[in-house]
């Protein structure tokens, strides 16, 4: 499955839940997380996609250690299963309003 339709699962998902997930495109800042996920109650994501044999590059690690130093919730999301791990999380947070939860760094 290529990142497209991993990109594709994720947004779709997301919408169910009631959330956008924007795609981040920010010039002039390599390395940005593909995605940005806003959930209702106030809960927001970065999510970067990768396929189930995909690697962070480099500028990609740096950019989600500087947002999670910032506090921000950041994970490395690894193909399919890894966006359904995600979309269950995003399930419980919308449900409960566990907006403070803090994501695992890399779901598979």
């Amino acid at each position: 499955m290529n990142e497209k339709m991993i990109e594709a699962r994720l947004r779709d998902g997301v919408k169910v839940l009631g959330g956008v997930a924007y795609k981040w495109v920010s010039p002039g800042n390599a390395g940005v997380p593909d995605r940005i996920v806003a959930l209702p109650g106030g809960a927001v994501h970065f999510i970067e996609l990768k396929r189930e044999s995909g690697k962070p590059t480099r500028m990609q690690k740096a950019q989600i250690t500087r947002l999670r130093a910032l506090g921000a919730d950041c994970a490395v999301v690894y193909g399919l299963g890894g966006v359904e791990s995600y979309l269950k999380i995003a399930r419980e947070v919308v449900q409960y309003g566990i907006s403070a939860a803090r994501l695992p760094e890399i779901l598979h």
